[in-house]
């Protein structure tokens, strides 16, 4: 999951550049630590990514903790491509955290406090794992996550993300220093039948780049031109122009 963040701080432990362990890692994990005893990573990255989505959404839902699948994955469990890079994106809210943090080091995986205040990481299968706490520069909010919808995730049923929550969250994350039209794209597509439109664009705003994706998305085909609701001005000015004006007597 993208979103622009501060200037990277130095690493502390054996945790990736830019990271530190969360309070509660006393010690740097293991070289294992980010695999669950005894299984091993599936040789495709998608599918590792995957596996850590199961893995990570199981241990969450045996706590009862409030989450959400996000990102890819998400995409994936409404009906997207299997084509899964990056990580996976888990939801959460902030007060959550600290409770979610002690359920991964539990189920033996790591957890790592970013520079960034939105979101903790981990790893499980060597893949990355972002638990979020805010969405398109919002706080998760209990009622995000109730629009939630039990989905499979392969053989794990586990609640994701509404359709338009999550084209919510990837359309508003686009900006000058971040605007990769070609990753969402294809989940738009894909997902267009289960979207509400006019809401997504409610809630992006009339923001540059989210404006340019949704005028992507219209000559594409993806999905309908909006409708102009106000009074047809161009018409007007246009006839004005050719119309002859009458002399004043």
């Amino acid at each position: 999951m993208t979103r622009n963040g501060g200037d990277a701080a130095s690493a502390r432990g054996a945790g990736p550049p830019g990271l530190r362990l969360a309070a509660g890692e006393a010690e740097p994990p293991a070289p294992h630590g980010a695999r669950p005893k005894g299984q091993h990573p599936p040789p495709d990255q998608g599918q590792a990514i995957l596996a850590a989505a199961k893995q990570v959404g199981a241990l969450l839902k045996r706590k009862g903790h409030p989450f959400a699948l996000a990102g890819s994955v998400a995409a994936y469990a409404h009906g997207g491509s299997a084509n899964l890079r990056h990580d996976a994106d888990f939801c959460v809210r902030r007060e959550d955290a600290e409770a979610v943090a002690d359920t991964l080091r539990e189920g033996g995986l790591p957890v790592y406090t970013p520079p960034e205040d939105w979101l903790i990481k981990s790893k499980c299968f060597e893949q990355d794992i972002d638990i979020i706490f805010e969405l398109a520069h919002e706080p998760v909010s209990l009622e995000m996550l109730a629009r939630a919808e039990e989905l499979p995730v392969d053989s794990v049923r586990m609640p994701v993300l509404a359709a338009d929550d999550l084209l919510c969250g990837l359309i508003a994350a686009f900006s000058e220093h971040h605007c990769d039209f070609g990753a969402v794209l294809p989940i738009a597509r894909a997902l267009r039948e289960k979207v509400d439109w006019d809401h997504v664009r409610r809630v992006c705003g009339d923001e540059p780049m989210p404006a340019a994706f949704f005028f992507l998305l219209e000559r594409l085909n993806v999905i309908a031109p909006q409708q102009d609701t106000r009074p047809n001005q161009r018409q007007d000015a246009r006839r004005e122009r050719n119309e002859p004006r009458e002399e004043q007597p």
